[in-house]
């Protein structure tokens, strides 16, 4: 068996339900702070939000970061100078510190402290669709 091929197919499996999380948690989050006065669906949203950020999101991340460290392993670490792998990893480290924001936001949830519209999640929605597209590109293309 190639054992590359194996730890790709891990690491997009991995990356796919990570992206999910960091496209759908937003969108509970609009929906949560239209709602933050009614007590009983506020909290429907708060278990919500943490089975999908502890249970499904953070998992997909450590998972992508792991099966991600193993390929660059599986392709050497002479890549890595490479300036494309750079790009990568900078927008990967970036969807990395998005995930935690949200982690923050949970919090803030959690406490009933929200500080935010539905219209800012609306925006920051956009975030990971974008640096997914850049790393999408970079990766299939290694335009540098």
């Amino acid at each position: 068996m190639n054992t590359y091929l194996l730890f790709k197919s891990l690491h997009l499996i991995a990356v796919i339900s990570w992206m999910a999380g960091l496209l759908y948690l937003p969108r509970i989050f609009v929906y949560h702070s239209q709602n933050n006065t009614q007590p009983i669906i506020s909290e429907v949203f708060k278990v919500m939000e943490k089975k999908l950020f502890y249970y499904i999101m953070t998992p997909a991340m450590i998972l992508s970061w792991i099966f991600g460290l193993i390929l660059i392993h599986e392709i050497g670490f002479d890549k890595l100078g490479q300036k494309w792998m750079i790009l990568k990893l900078i927008f990967v480290v970036l969807l990395t510190l998005y995930h935690l924001y949200l982690g923050k936001i949970l919090g803030q949830f959690k406490l009933d402290s929200n500080k935010h519209s539905h219209k800012f999640y609306r925006y920051i929605n956009e975030i990971p669709t974008l640096l997914l597209i850049l790393i999408i590109f970079v990766v299939i293309f290694k335009p540098i």
